[in-house]
């Protein structure tokens, strides 16, 4: 049995924590500054996370190396398994040309580039994250985007940064039940405490992307649906996690939402002024020219393809064909919209299904829960540990739920068995590389919880005392850019924030909740989430430069929440305190 200590250096915890630290120093590092690619960015900072684990936490290396290999094998189910899935039933309505049905459609919804950003990326996100997690939210609404002529680059970073304020309380609230059964509080109180943080954050996420998609003059000309859309979500989401189910929050806030910006964008249209009509126009998907800056060349298999088309189409066709479809001879048939709307309206119908409790208890009857083979692992109180606990959900996944639904997308779209097949293989393919890049992110973050470095770093973090309220939702930003889910950072550090804020005097539901709220800013940088966007629209191995374009928001965010929640810790907002 392996049970790890805060201070293995020199009985020092601050030395522990700069070794603990390293992994994601490094992590950091290769990705943002050397550039590496976001795969051996991962190995590189697993690496450093196993020799510190080995060499300075004393654990045994074959404990070391079967942690690692839990994380791997978690990656594959139930993540890849999940977003795989749901980039497939894409490729899918790519194949069947039902994607350019809903690409007008939605053009002629609003043919403003900062609306169809909001009702896609923002509000329909944030249902998608209500419903599922775990990268379907990016996934899926990345290739939507990109299918109303977004530039590649563009799409995965509006999706990136709408897929922030929903983290805290989807799927299904499950970020919220986690935390409080690792820290027993109410999850009621901890739901609440949510909801009084995180919508603080969703007023302005809105703003920031209508400034992304159309910049100054974009912002100009939309900044009231802007608005509408984040007043409306920060309500919807404040008094569903108050007084309604944390469960519903995300999904009762992405429908208000889009109803009311669906609503203010017909009753008060943006203004456009010709250079924005310019700008939109250059926004129109790559052409072979881009590939000098590293997309896929005219000539090379695309995976995904640059503007979502199929494997090896060279980029100015499928430019060209973007344009085409978005300026149709004649409109198309109601029976084929329906079939381009049905694939996400068959995926939230299940999901919505699958929380029905008696299909919820049927689909989970058949789970297997069992202890990782050869792993042993107490906590730093000596208690055993629940890392090497593996549930394997077969039947209840998220992506065995996405297989159903491409079932019936198969059905809907007239998508014969072996073309399915073939855009599954071709799909598997072209994430070779996010396939790798998850696995060892999820073994990096195995091997430094098990190990006691995520510990040693919490609690290095809670000796500030009184400051640590500012350190608090840091410590989930962190846990969510190194984890990729607030789930799991919840899990890492949700005890940890209570026995903080109880050794400081400070209010131990305000502290836990902050570690979700802090968490869903670090979301856009989490290296998982990364790689997730840049294989949807085919710019695997540019994983860096999301980074880069991201860290300074997901930096003034955090900034942000850790002032709000500091400022909750005293008199100035305790009236925010439940």
């Amino acid at each position: 049995m392996y049970r790890p200590t805060l201070d293995p250096l020199a009985d020092s915890l601050a030395l522990s924590a700069l070794v603990a630290g390293l992994p994601i120093i490094t992590l950091f590092l290769l990705l943002g500054v050397a550039r590496v690619r976001a795969w051996l960015a991962a190995l590189g900072a697993l690496a450093v996370a196993l020799l510190a684990s080995i060499v300075v936490y004393s654990m045994p290396t074959g404990q070391a190396l079967l942690t690692a290999s839990q994380g791997a094998t978690f990656a594959l189910f139930p993540l890849v398994w999940t977003f795989g899935t749901a980039i497939w039933i894409y490729r899918m309505t790519v194949t069947s040309g039902h994607f350019d049905v809903l690409r007008r459609s939605f053009a002629r919804v609003s043919d403003d580039r900062q609306v169809q950003a909001l009702v896609i990326a923002f509000c329909f996100g944030s249902l998608l994250e209500g419903l599922a997690g775990q990268g379907t939210p990016v996934a899926i609404t990345t290739v939507m985007l990109l299918a109303l002529g977004f530039s590649p680059m563009k799409a995965a970073t509006v999706a990136l940064v709408a897929n922030t304020v929903p983290a805290a309380f989807g799927p299904l609230g499950l970020p919220i039940t986690t935390l409080a059964r690792v820290t027993d509080l109410p999850a009621a109180d901890l739901g609440a405490m949510a909801g009084r943080q995180v919508p603080v954050i969703a007023l302005f996420i809105p703003l920031l992307l209508v400034g992304m998609v159309g910049g100054r003059r974009g912002l100009r000309g939309t900044w009231h649906v802007a608005v509408a859309c984040g007043v409306s979500f920060a309500l919807a989401q404040f008094l569903t996690s108050n007084y309604l189910s944390v469960a519903l929050a995300d999904i009762v806030a992405g429908l208000v939402s889009a109803v009311v910006v669906a609503v203010t964008a017909r009753v008060w249209p943006p203004r456009r002024d010709e250079d924005q009509v310019t700008d939109a126009a250059s926004d129109a998907p790559p052409t072979t020219e881009d590939a000098t800056s590293g997309a896929p060349s005219a000539t090379e298999p695309a995976g995904l393809g640059p503007a979502g088309g199929p494997v090896g189409q060279p980029v100015r066709q499928v430019a060209l064909a973007s344009r085409t479809a978005l300026a149709p001879d004649r409109p198309d048939a109601p029976v084929e919209v329906w079939r381009a709307y049905a694939p996400y309206l068959v995926i939230v119908a299940i999901f919505g299904l699958s929380q029905v409790p008696a299909v919820a208890d049927a689909l989970n009857a058949v789970t297997v829960t069992f202890d990782w083979p050869g792993l042993h692992l107490l906590t730093v109180s000596g208690t055993p540990s629940t890392l090497p606990v593996f549930r394997f959900n077969w039947l209840s996944s998220t992506g065995t739920l996405l297989v159903l639904a491409g079932l019936i997308t198969m059905a809907i779209l007239r998508v014969t068995p072996r073309v399915a097949l073939v855009a599954y293989g071709q799909t598997l393919v072209s994430l070779r590389w996010a396939i790798l890049t998850v696995c060892g992110l999820l073994a990096l973050a195995f091997v430094m919880n098990g190990s006691g470095q995520t510990a040693t770093l919490g609690t290095w973090m809670a000796g500030a005392g009184g400051l640590f309220a500012l350190l608090s939702p840091i410590l989930g930003w962190l846990g969510v850019a190194l984890t990729g889910s607030d789930t799991s950072s919840n899990s890492l550090f949700g005890a940890l924030q209570v026995t903080a804020a109880q050794r400081a005097g400070l209010d131990p539901v305000l502290l836990a909740a902050a570690n979700a709220s802090g968490g869903v800013v670090g979301k856009m940088i989490s290296l998982q989430n990364l790689t997730i966007a840049a294989s949807a629209v085919g710019l695997s191995g540019r994983e860096g430069d999301l980074f880069r374009r991201m860290f300074g928001w997901s930096a003034l965010l955090i900034c942000a929440m850790a002032l709000l929640v500091g400022l909750q810790a005293t008199p100035v907002l305790s009236w925010m305190v439940p």
